[in-house]
């Protein structure tokens, strides 16, 4: 069974196109990496899904639905969840206010939501402008997890964090993984983290899907080809 299918997607910005032929499938409960170096099209990708950039051609399915017919908030209902790349949280909300915001009914409550990340808890009536960096982007994957989505989707969601925060982080991941039956879609660069929670990997290269598989066979010399600097 396929949740979230994209085949051939292409779009552009003005007169400049960006994505060529990106294709890719995530089925329910799996995890898939959207792998690649920076400009190549990955989170072009993600807003496209989202329904936050028009597609030029291809298509997007979620569930069997088209979501290229559909405005981003109406997707967005459908159940995907996106947690988007520099966070993004209302600064002059506390923490609880940044989740009771984007709340729907369904399993993930705040009490849910303290035991996946305790510092939000310990933080909850603090402003978010207040936060560190690892705390707000804590909450920005929480804030997602409220509406209750099918389908997550995590764009850089460790970059530019201290090391013992990535980790904190890539262990909220692996928890998701294992006990909440959550698709998800995670762009990263971390090829050791990515082989302990990504079924599948897909490159994009230069606006088009390059190599899916497991990132275990992964082999040297393609990480050297895609995924160097």
């Amino acid at each position: 069974m396929t949740l979230l299918s994209v085949d051939d997607l292409a779009m552009q910005y003005g007169s400049s196109q960006a994505l060529f032929g990106v294709s890719f499938d995530v089925a329910p409960g799996e995890v898939v990496a959207l792998m690649g170096r920076n400009g190549m099209g990955k989170t072009t990708t993600i807003h496209a899904i989202c329904r936050m950039v028009p597609a030029m051609s291809g298509a997007i399915t979620f569930d069997g639905q088209d979501l290229l017919r559909l405005p981003s908030f109406r997707a967005a209902r459908l159940g995907l969840g996106l947690v988007p790349e520099g966070r993004r949280c209302f600064a002059p909300l506390t923490v609880e206010e940044n989740l009771i915001a984007s709340a729907r009914p369904g399993h993930w409550d705040l009490a849910r939501i303290a035991r996946l990340f305790p510092r939000l808890e310990e933080r909850r009536d603090q402003k978010a402008a207040s936060l560190s960096g690892g705390e707000q982007q804590m909450l920005a994957i929480a804030r997602a997890l409220m509406t209750n989505p099918r389908l997550l989707l995590l764009d850089e969601a460790t970059e530019g964090l201290a090391p013992v925060v990535r980790q904190e982080i890539w262990a909220a991941i692996a928890t998701l993984k294992r006990d909440s039956g959550l698709a998800i879609v995670v762009v990263d660069k971390a090829l050791k983290e990515l082989n302990k929670i990504a079924d599948r990997a897909v490159i994009i290269a230069r606006g088009q899907s390059v190599w899916t598989g497991r990132p275990a066979d992964l082999t040297a010399d393609l990480a050297d080809r895609y995924l160097g600097v």
